[in-house]
């Protein structure tokens, strides 16, 4: 009888404790939260939502994130792409809508996954099934170590070079407004 008892007690301190993870500060995670936006010359966007992991003093890139393998690209939840109109990337269309991306890193080219299914975490990449294009990046060396996981977008009017940079890599696809 005592044991019945307990649970109502014991329900009422997950119901509380729940709510206050939900809406724990994520800023003040190892791996906060970052966006990266290009806005074209007629007001329309595209933007970034993704974790920046830092890089701790470890080897990231054949290492941390094996090469040629799918990459999260980035920490915590999935990375979103959302398109506010119909873009070019890398020479592949992509219509307006809310995508997750993923990237597969190789030593010397990476590629970009646009995928259609969007809501998973981070890891969970659906299968190629779900691709909506698979895009070539170019990839160099950076100037020096870049210790935040970044993603960003270099703005030219009709056009952005999105650009990822983690270690001492940098990869790059042009993004363009259809």
């Amino acid at each position: 009888m005592k044991k019945l008892a307990l649970i109502p007690a014991v329900l009422l301190v997950v119901a509380s404790v729940a709510p206050a993870q939900m809406n724990q500060d994520k800023s003040k995670r190892p791996s906060p939260p970052a966006s990266a936006e290009c806005k074209f010359s007629d007001g329309k966007t595209v933007k970034i939502d993704y974790s920046s992991p830092r890089a701790k003093g470890r080897k990231i890139f054949g290492e941390l994130v094996p090469f040629g393998e799918v990459w999260r690209t980035g920490a915590n939840e999935a990375t979103t792409f959302v398109a506010g109109t119909n873009v070019n990337v890398g020479g592949k269309e992509v219509p307006a809508g809310s995508y997750t991306i993923f990237t597969v890193p190789k030593a010397d080219a990476w590629t970009l996954i646009i995928s259609k299914k969007t809501g998973e975490w981070g890891t969970d990449y659906p299968g190629e099934k779900e691709d909506l294009a698979r895009i070539p990046m170019t990839s160099s060396k950076t100037s020096g170590l870049v210790e935040n996981f970044t993603i960003n977008f270099e703005q030219g009017g009709k056009k952005c070079s999105l650009r990822m940079e983690w270690e001492n890599t940098s990869a790059k696809v042009e993004v363009m407004e259809k």
